[in-house]
């Protein structure tokens, strides 16, 4: 026995036995983390072999490249190539943690957009067994720097270093084609990053991430005209007609989007120790001239908020990977709904509490024709008016007021929300509502943001009853994603008070409100299946504008020609009679899981190629900024060039439009301010 273990020590005293070692410690911890970090949905003993194995071939591949060098420099170069690996797992480990989801290259490249607030949520779930992943080079150098193992000075023969990297390939390319065969069309068809991970691994992940955000480059480049021929052929196949009960109903009236965020479907008539948690939004909710939709879904991927706001105001999905308002945001042409609704005499604003330039606003609100973007610097600041994300939702109301009541009507404005963000933080004089009981501490605290910012929503409807601008404006709310990630199942359990929730409960679980309120609106709660992609369309239709000629991907809610489908980022779906979770197929009525007849399959397959083909041909029009070959009749492309958002010069302008046109809410009211009109309850403004 003595004799064995001097031969493995003096093995691992070898160049190559140290590499073996370094590969097996990397593969073990990158197997760990798979099993405890993330939710890959690994069926079936072909998907755990693949699991098992894919940190293998790029891990000889990578550290192989250290075999190429000799003595101090090849050993120093494997530690440096497994600190690189650890950290690409730790970041993605939180990541995943907060968004269900693996980094892209798309959205390290939109990093500097969102580093710093992403920065708090990260510190927020960070767990100490999280660096778990350094341990392996921890155990390294202690070896090396106690002579357990000592550097070999004597050169490994190239052949032997070659061989190592032709093996590591022909690995890589027999694993590629096992998992192919497992999933046909990996590559080709998939709009999951989890099964990419999965079969293939977190390294290659990343390359193919590279890869596409290359092509997405390249794509834009060598787009010509013809290539738009296919999206309109799919575009006219898939309109929906308006409804005649409900077109030109709102015509010229202001609109308000009011972006809900984390706000989920869950929370209406929702009871916390049988106290309503949003109890305005429940009787906006259900009032006489709202038209809510309860079952409407989020559709976003790792854009989150910005792919909400792609699909509310572009009837375009958001990307597979990153964000297309931080990628695409400032440099392609879109149809906008502020562009459409400013060439039809409205003026347009977004407001938001936050920097500017947070997911690439400051640039995509040009490309999609804000006149204004009141951002940060709009706002009087202190420290006590912020929290998690950025300035607190009764202040940012209150705040907005005055920059509201100035703007030429009619007018479309967007106020986007924060206070319901993770990490859900509030302070003590703000909260005066119970938690959750589910034992889940980043769950628990979620009702109570989200009564914070009914409140706040509840000041808001209060000034614009009492200053009349209810009477003449639609006011539009919408969640723009789940508050709760599907990584905390035994908590959503508690929450819909069942014992354990499957796929079926998790995807259902994705619905977020949708409401439409205006005078002339016939009220009541609306069964329709849709998304966030059909709110542009449907909105258009009942001010009375005519989208038939433009580019959009959604339906509107109201019409009669509806397919009710309703297509996810990652190709799964929902529709009244099925719903699609990876390879099962649901019975959306009653959720019991569905062995499908031949007839079925096909009803299936049928919903399948419109949902591919609804994503695809979105992609098409974002990568290869097809739309500036898109020409409709009496809209004209936006001049990016003609927006300003400084403060001093969009004051100046906002001044000047209302001294020529004399129509906004101050000039209604005598020339008085209606600032009085909005009634807070915020401590930090007493």
């Amino acid at each position: 026995m003595a004799a064995f273990w001097k031969r493995i020590r003096q093995f691992f005293n070898t160049t190559i036995g140290f590499y073996v070692l370094v590969v097996l410690l990397f593969w073990l911890k990158t197997y760990y983390c798979y099993k405890t970090d993330f939710t890959l949905g690994v069926s079936g003993g072909m998907q755990e072999f693949l699991l098992a194995v894919n940190p293998l071939p790029s891990a000889l591949l990578l550290f192989g490249i250290a075999l190429y060098f000799r003595g101090k420099l090849s050993y120093w170069l494997m530690l440096i190539i497994d600190f690189l690996q650890s950290t690409w797992i730790f970041a993605n480990i939180l990541y995943y943690r907060e968004f269900s989801d693996f980094l892209s290259m798309g959205i390290i490249q939109g990093t500097g957009n969102v580093q710093n607030n992403l920065g708090k949520s990260f510190l927020e779930i960070l767990r100490p067994t999280d660096f778990i992943v350094y341990l392996d080079i921890v155990i390294l150098i202690l070896l090396l720097l106690f002579g357990v193992i000592k550097i070999s000075k004597k050169p490994l023969k190239l052949r032997y270093a070659v061989g190592i990297t032709i093996l590591s390939l022909v690995l890589m390319f027999a694993e590629y084609n096992v998992a192919n065969a497992d999933r046909s069309g990996l590559l080709t068809r998939t709009f999951d990053n989890n099964y990419i991970v999965k079969y293939l691994g977190l390294n290659e992940y990343a390359a193919f991430s590279a890869y596409q955000t290359h092509q997405e480059s390249k794509t834009r480049s060598q787009a010509k005209a013809k290539d738009l021929k296919s999206v309109e052929k799919f575009v006219k196949q898939n309109y929906a007609s308006p409804n005649v009960s409900y077109y030109g109903k709102e015509k010229g009236k202001n609109v308000f989007i009011i972006h809900l965020e984390s706000f989920q479907q869950f929370l209406i008539d929702y009871k916390v120790n049988g106290k309503e948690v949003t109890p305005n939004i429940n009787k906006f909710y259900h009032d006489q001239h709202t038209l809510s939709f309860d079952n409407f879904y989020h559709q976003v991927a790792q854009g989150k908020t910005s792919d909400a706001e792609m699909m509310l105001e572009n009837s375009l999905y958001g990307l597979p990977q990153g964000s297309a308002m931080v990628t695409y945001g400032g440099q392609n042409t879109y149809q906008a709904a502020p562009s459409i609704l400013d060439q039809k005499g409205y003026t347009t604003a977004a407001f938001h509490g936050d920097v500017p330039t947070f997911w690439n606003r400051n640039n995509a609100y040009k490309s999609w024709g804000y006149d204004y973007f009141f951002s940060e610097a709009y706002y009087k600041n202190k420290p006590s008016y912020n929290i998690g994300y950025g300035m607190k939702d009764k202040i940012f109301f209150k705040q907005s007021i005055p920059y509201i009541q100035q703007l030429p009507q009619p007018f479309y404005a967007k106020l986007i929300t924060l206070t319901n963000h993770y990490p859900y933080e509030l302070d003590k004089q703000n909260t005066d509502f119970p938690a959750t009981t589910t034992g889940d501490n980043t769950v628990d605290p979620y009702v109570q943001t989200a009564h914070y910012l009914d409140q706040a929503f509840g000041e808001f409807e209060a000034y614009l009853q009492k200053s009349g601008l209810a009477k003449n404006s639609v006011v539009v709310l919408y969640g723009d994603h789940y508050g709760i990630s599907n990584n905390h199942r035994p908590a959503i359990a508690k929450l819909l008070n069942k014992k354990s929730v499957n796929k079926y409960d998790l995807a259902q679980f994705q619905k977020v409100p949708f409401m439409i309120n205006g005078a002339n609106i016939q009220g009541g709660v609306n069964h329709t299946y849709g998304g966030e992609i059909d709110v542009l369309p449907t909105l258009l239709h009942l001010l009375g504008v005519n989208n038939q000629n433009m580019i959009q991907f959604g339906q509107d809610l109201m019409s009669k020609d509806n397919n009710q489908i309703v297509p996810f980022r990652n190709g799964d779906f929902v529709s009244p009679k099925y719903t699609k979770v990876g390879s099962t197929v649901y019975d959306t009525k009653t959720g019991s899981e569905l062995k499908l007849n031949n007839e079925q399959k096909q009803e299936v397959a049928k919903i399948q190629s419109y949902v591919d083909n609804s994503l695809s041909n979105s992609d098409k029009v974002v990568y290869g900024d097809l739309l500036r070959f898109h020409k409709v009749p009496g809209y004209h492309d936006v001049n990016k060039k003609s927006f300003n958002y400084n403060k001093k010069d969009a004051l100046k302008k906002l001044k000047q439009t209302d001294q020529k046109q004399k129509n906004d809410l101050v000039d209604q009211n005598g020339g008085k301010s209606t600032e009085s009109d909005f009634q807070t309850d915020a401590p930090e403004l007493k």
